[in-house]
């Protein structure tokens, strides 16, 4: 088996005395879309700000291609090819459009190619193109997501990590969302680590899973076997099997190692 691109191994991360997350592993293998699962407070964000260098780990490490990243600075793990989309999508409400996106560049030596490039963001959100010279903090919510994915895009990563993309927007909104997410991974070969709450989407989109429960992993296999789990069905997609309630079986899986 090929090395994932990324490597979490038995991260422990606190804010102050509170351990946010407990020993937690995972593997993103390059090319692929790996979501986690986990209701308000179980440790998702954390474990991407974990990652992307905003808080470091007390414990563990993180290996992105080969070489340990854990508690260095945002700003040197985006130039190794990470970005981070954050939850609430925090754009630069009184820059324009395209002055976001290129904020997305500005770590980026090769000018020439970064014009390219954010035709192909407005080519993925035709409607960044449109409102170029607005404001950012004038587009809807809807608008201000793409814009954020957008701009994490013209850093031109090797890996995103998503973080509730879904938040706040309507079905038809989240399902083009989605689409989008599906493409990039498709035709740019961005791997994607996904947070969201939207089990349904979220693992309609996934290849690879993982479900965390008050810090740690209870669960991880594919996306396919995910959704025909009892404990999946009945705590995160809302099914209920009459049969098998009072039962919880969290099994801790490994299908793809």
């Amino acid at each position: 088996m090929p090395e994932p691109l990324l490597a979490v191994r038995n991260i422990e991360t606190y804010y102050g005395p509170i351990m946010a997350i407990r020993g937690v592993s995972l593997d993103v293998p390059e090319g692929k879309i790996v979501t986690i699962l986990g209701g308000n407070g179980a440790g998702k964000t954390t474990i991407l700000k974990t990652i992307c260098g905003a808080m470091d780990p007390q414990k563990g490490t993180v290996t992105f291609a080969g070489e340990e990243i854990q508690k260095k600075d945002p700003d040197w793990v985006a130039r190794k090819g990470i970005a981070h989309v954050p939850e609430g999508r925090e754009v630069f409400p009184f820059l324009s459009v395209k002055e976001n996106l290129m904020m997305g560049a500005y770590s980026r030596a090769d000018r020439d190619n970064v014009a390219k490039d954010l035709e192909m963001v407005y080519g993925y959100f035709p409607v960044l193109k449109e409102r170029a010279d607005q404001q950012a903090g004038y587009l809807s919510g809807g608008q201000q997501q793409m814009l954020a994915i957008g701009r994490g895009l013209m850093s031109k990563p090797r890996l995103m990590l998503l973080d509730e993309p879904s938040l706040g927007l309507s079905p038809l909104l989240v399902k083009e969302i989605f689409e989008i997410i599906v493409r990039l991974n498709k035709e740019q070969g961005v791997t994607i680590l996904l947070v969201e709450q939207n089990a349904h989407m979220a693992l309609a989109t996934g290849e690879l899973g993982y479900v965390l429960e008050v810090g740690r992993i209870v669960m991880e296999d594919s996306c396919a076997n995910l959704m025909k789990s009892d404990d999946v069905k009945e705590f995160y997609l809302g099914i209920k099997d009459e049969g098998a309630r009072g039962k919880r079986r969290w099994k801790r899986k490994k299908t793809w190692r």
